[in-house]
């Protein structure tokens, strides 16, 4: 008889990896770049990312818009 098979999280890594280390790989950096990715896009919309200094059209914005405080200006830097 064979010996019985350990049981746990870490065992079926460890047998998944001996057995199809590409699917394990390719899933692990594929995980790693959807966790970047949603980094990169809360960072984006928490610096205000989507006010583009140019843009295809025109915008009019009234005084009293709070958007109109973040526009940028040439002078800005």
């Amino acid at each position: 008889m064979s010996a019985p098979a350990a049981r746990g999280t870490t065992s079926l890594l460890k047998r998944a990896w001996n057995e199809i280390p590409d699917i394990v790989a390719g899933s692990a950096l594929a995980i790693c770049g959807i966790v970047m990715a949603g980094i990169g896009v809360a960072n984006y919309y928490a610096k205000d990312g989507d006010n583009r200094r140019y843009k295809l059209g025109y915008v009019v914005f009234r005084h009293d818009d709070p958007r109109a405080q973040k526009v940028r200006n040439d002078e800005d830097d």
